[in-house]
């Protein structure tokens, strides 16, 4: 109730009706799952470098139409971050502009779910360029894959302590983890992790 309230009113701030696709009913059964690289841990200072996205239809993960793109930062990527996401100032020379980047993002998303790890940084780094862009916040709906993982473990652990790491739960999942860590290869590997928490009643 209380979303529906704030999406009403940020509705009624989009300063571009061209995006109110945003705000249109979801497709049924459609999901996105999105992965960012950045510049740090703090959406107030830090920079979205690269973005990855796959759509899910009906519990298949659709691969065919995953969406990747790199973003050229405001100012120099520090060795400490480099060192994280393995993308160097070079290789985004021929970055996005940010504004470009997010236009594309939202017309692939559309008003889809959102699935994600840890999703709620990644939303906040998407906000800190869509909030003054269009005066609003993503308004899709969100879902948490660690917490749906969480809540399935603590059923039949309640005084335990449950390991919601990335790599612990591909490996408890029987899914296999990609060698190469970044933002596409993040959200389909999220996707498969979503769709076997989707179709597993019981861990």
């Amino acid at each position: 109730m209380i979303q529906t309230l704030k999406n009403r009113w940020y509705r009624s701030h989009l300063s571009d009706e061209k995006y109110a696709f945003l705000y249109e009913d979801a497709p049924a059964d459609e999901f996105v799952v999105y992965d960012t690289e950045t510049t740090g841990l703090n959406p107030k200072k830090d920079e979205i470098l690269s973005i990855g996205a796959v759509k899910i239809k009906a519990n298949k993960i659709i691969t065919s139409e995953k969406f990747e793109i790199f973003v050229k930062p405001t100012c120099e990527i520090s060795e400490t971050s480099i060192k994280i996401h393995q993308i160097r100032n070079i290789d985004l020379q021929n970055g996005c502009d940010p504004l470009d980047a997010l236009d594309k993002f939202l017309h692939f998303i559309g008003s889809r779910v959102l699935v994600g790890y840890y999703l709620e940084f990644d939303v906040a780094m998407i906000n800190k360029y869509l909030k003054p862009h269009l005066g609003i916040k993503l308004p899709n709906k969100q879902i948490e894959v660690s917490g749906i993982y969480h809540d399935k473990k603590i059923k039949f652990i309640p005084d335990g302590t449950i390991d919601l790491r990335f790599d612990t739960i591909m490996n408890d999942l029987g899914l296999p983890i990609f060698g190469k860590h970044d933002a596409i290869n993040d959200a389909i590997m999220t996707a498969m992790m979503y769709v076997k928490l989707k179709n597993t009643p019981r861990l």
